[in-house]
């Protein structure tokens, strides 16, 4: 282990649902994300850490309509794991997540899951602005290839996109290579 491991009391589990994850229209980086997603999501389950999975609501006809196969959580939850539907791309963002990190007393969280440019960065971006420290291990989210814009234009592959989500985010995040880098604690409560 490194000594210098980032250690948090929370993992954020962003929009980790069917649509996304399973069948033809997966994403192609779910094969390299989902064995560190589902490490991370033991390790944080072993360490009483607060787990948050966020889902989804898409717009009537998207792939994740609330209520559709593909608006089903992927993975399965535990009974001590929190779920928060969002319709925001930002999990902060009309939910009451903030606050449940409050009340945990939450000072530094993992955020992993897709998509990369999107979700995963507006979540992490507000986690950074409301005073977290947040941990975005490198291989623990992912996204789609970005399609040419124009004629003549190459394809932007989803490892390069997810790569440029990292980079946007700047200095203030951890990026730890592999999330069994990312060590998990209880969250001190009032109770403890």
């Amino acid at each position: 282990m490194s000594p210098k491991a980032p250690v948090v009391e929370c993992l954020i589990v962003v929009d980790m649902q069917r649509a996304f994850l399973e069948g033809a229209n997966a994403s192609p980086q779910i094969p390299q994300l989902l064995p560190a997603v589902l490490q991370q999501l033991s390790a944080a389950r072993q360490a009483d850490a607060l787990v948050v999975q966020l889902q989804n609501d898409g717009a009537l006809d998207a792939p994740d309509e609330p209520g559709s196969w593909g608006w089903q959580l992927s993975l399965e939850s535990a009974s001590t794991d929190v779920v928060i539907r969002k319709s925001e791309d930002s999990g902060f963002v009309g939910t009451n997540l903030h606050l449940l990190l409050q009340e945990r007393r939450v000072a530094a969280l993992s955020v992993c899951g897709v998509m990369s440019e999107m979700c995963v960065a507006a979540t992490a971006r507000d986690a950074m602005r409301l005073g977290y420290e947040v941990v975005l291990a490198h291989d623990s989210h992912g996204t789609y290839p970005v399609p040419p814009y124009a004629l003549g234009e190459s394809v932007v592959c989803a490892e390069d996109a997810a790569r440029a989500a990292e980079w946007s985010l700047g200095d203030g995040i951890t990026i730890p290579a592999h999330g069994a880098d990312v060590r998990f604690l209880a969250p001190t409560t009032s109770d403890n």
